[in-house]
C-alpha cells in the first residue's frame, strides 16, 4: 500500500510543476508577445533618407520627418546613406527589423535602378510601399540664346539641325536623364545627351550655353527661371504649375501624353505589421493635407499627391514598365 501511495506522487509531481510552469508563461508573456503588444512607436524612428543632403529628395523628407515626430509621439530621426543612386539606403532598410522603427523615404530611383543595373532588392517584394507623397515634374529649359520661344519651335530647329543641339543631364541613368530621353523618343527628335555628375553641373553647363538643353526637375530649374538664366518652353506634369502658369505642359506644347516627374515615397521593410503601416499612411494623411506642408511643397517646385499602399504598387509597377520601356529602346546605361 506504502509503495502504491509513493508511485501515484511521483506521477502527480509532474503534472503539478507543468500546471505551475503553464501558469507562470501566462503571467509574464514572452519578449516577442511584449514587443507586439507595445504601442507603436515604442522608441526613436531612424527615417533613411536614400540621397545626399540638399537635394529634392533630402529637402522633401526632413519635412516630413518634422511632421511625423509631431503626430507620432517620438522622434523620427532623418539619416542620410546616400550611394549607389539610392541603392545603399534601400539595402539598409530592407534588411532592418520589420518593426516599423526604421523606414525609408525615397524616390523614383528605387523603380528606375532594377532597371538598369543588379540591385540587393525588389521594390515591392522587399518593402511595404507604405505611401506615395509627392511629385516633382521636370521642366524643359533652354539657354536663352537658343532661338526657340516654344516647344513646337524647339523640335523644329532640332529636326533642321539633327545631332547638334546638346542636352546635359545627371549621369548615365539618372531622372534627368530618362526624361530626356523620354522626350527625344516622344518628340521624334536627334539631339545629343551629355551627362554630368549631378543636375546641378549639367544646369551651369546649359546656363553658359555649352549645351542647349536641360529637363532638371521644377525645385532645381525655379531659381534659374526666374533670373533669366534659363528660359522655360516646357513643364513635364499633367497640368500647369501654380508657379508657372504661363508656361504650358509639355504635352499640350506639342509632345501629346509627355509627362516626367520625379516622385518620393515612405517604404517598410517587408512584414512590417499591418497596424504600424495603417498607423503611419492615417499620420501622413494629415500632415499632406496640413496648408503649412502644402505650402512648403509648392515652394519646392513639388506637388503633393498622396497614394496608399495599393495604389502606390500598381504605381510601381506602372512606372517600372514606362522607364523600362525608355531604357530599352534608348539603350540607357546606369551608373552606379
Amino acid at each position: 500500500m506504502k509503495t502504491e501511495r509513493t508511485m501515484q506522487r511521483c506521477t502527480l509531481l509532474p503534472l503539478t510543476v507543468l500546471g505551475l510552469l503553464l501558469v507562470l508563461a501566462a503571467a509574464f508573456p514572452s519578449p516577442a508577445a511584449i514587443a507586439a503588444s507595445d504601442p507603436y512607436p515604442s522608441k526613436p524612428v531612424r527615417l533613411i533618407i536614400a540621397f545626399a543632403p540638399g537635394g529634392s529628395t533630402d529637402i522633401v523628407g526632413r519635412l516630413i520627418a518634422v511632421k511625423l515626430s509631431e503626430r507620432l509621439g517620438r522622434q523620427v530621426v532623418p539619416e542620410n546613406r546616400s550611394g549607389g543612386g539610392g541603392t545603399i539606403g534601400a539595402e539598409m532598410v530592407m534588411k532592418a527589423d520589420p518593426d516599423g522603427h526604421t523606414l525609408l523615404f525615397t524616390s523614383a530611383a528605387v523603380v528606375i535602378n532594377p532597371l538598369l543595373f543588379k540591385v540587393p532588392y525588389d521594390p515591392v517584394k522587399s518593402f511595404i510601399p507604405i505611401a506615395k507623397m509627392g511629385d516633382g515634374p521636370v521642366v524643359l529649359t533652354v539657354h536663352p540664346g537658343v532661338p526657340a520661344g516654344s516647344v513646337k519651335e524647339l523640335i523644329a530647329l532640332a529636326k533642321k539641325q539633327p545631332g547638334k543641339l546638346v542636352s546635359a543631364a545627371a549621369g548615365g541613368g539618372s531622372f534627368m536623364h530618362l526624361a530626356t530621353e523620354l522626350f527625344k523618343m516622344m518628340a521624334g527628335i536627334d539631339i545629343k545627351i551629355v551627362q554630368f555628375k549631378g543636375g546641378g553641373p549639367a544646369m551651369i553647363d546649359t546656363m553658359g550655353g555649352h549645351s542647349q538643353i536641360s529637363l532638371g526637375t521644377l525645385t532645381q530649374s525655379l531659381p534659374q527661371i526666374k533670373s533669366g538664366k534659363l528660359k522655360a518652353l516646357g513643364y513635364g506634369g499633367i497640368a500647369r504649375s501654380k508657379l508657372l502658369p504661363d508656361v504650358p505642359t509639355v504635352s499640350e506644347a506639342g509632345v501629346s501624353g509627355y509627362s516626367a516627374a520625379q516622385w518620393w515615397g515612405l517604404f517598410a521593410p517587408a512584414g512590417t505589421p499591418k497596424a504600424v503601416v495603417e498607423r503611419l499612411y492615417k499620420e501622413l494623411e494629415v500632415i499632406l493635407k496640413a496648408e503649412d506642408t502644402q505650402k512648403t511643397f509648392e515652394v519646392q517646385g513639388a506637388e503633393p499627391d498622396l497614394m496608399g499602399s495599393t495604389g502606390f504598387i500598381k504605381f510601381i509597377e506602372t512606372e517600372g514598365v514606362k522607364w523600362g520601356k525608355v531604357v530599352k529602346e534608348g539603350n540607357i546605361q546606369g551608373e552606379q
